[in-house]
């Protein structure tokens, strides 16, 4: 068995309209949001295999947050370009891309790929806020056999639960 943490980015910043949207970094909610969320997952899960971001500013960065809470660095994170502004289809080639060596593996992108993504493998269509954590348990023990009937969601979680 299998586990696929998908993470959306953390709140992102607006105001230089300079910078390109790869170049984008997090607002002052997505800087609390992310080492908030990533220490809630670190003290429920404790343990991933494989990090695995866009490497888009505040893509990479939310991951960054995650792999200091896991302590396994920011070095061990894997950027996979073909995250960037992906759809299912290239979403999929992604996670079936993965070792299956690695069980348990977190997925740093963006909406509106994440979501669809989620609503392919699970069923269910929730739109992924800022920060949300989906967590997707894969009855198989391939990444490349993932598909809508190999795969449930076992939890999900967001910043404004907490608020």
């Amino acid at each position: 068995m299998k586990m696929l943490y998908i993470v959306r980015h953390a709140k992102s910043d607006w105001s230089h309209p300079e910078q390109t949207d790869f170049e984008r970094t997090l607002n002052d909610r997505g800087l609390l949001n992310a080492p908030f969320m990533a220490e809630k997952f670190a003290s429920r899960h404790g343990h991933v295999d494989r990090i695995v971001s866009s490497p888009a500013n505040r893509a990479i960065t939310t991951a960054g947050y995650f792999a200091e809470a896991l302590k396994i660095g920011k070095k061990a994170i894997v950027q996979d370009k073909n995250i960037y502004e992906a759809g299912l289809n290239q979403l999929i080639n992604v996670v079936c891309g993965f070792n299956d060596r690695d069980n348990n593996v977190m997925l740093f992108g963006h909406n509106p790929g994440l979501s669809i993504l989620i609503a392919y493998l699970t069923g269910d269509g929730m739109s992924m806020p800022t920060c949300a954590i989906a967590e997707v348990e894969l009855h198989v023990d391939s990444w490349k056999l993932i598909n809508s009937e190999t795969c449930s969601l076992k939890f999900f979680d967001y910043p404004k639960r907490y608020v």
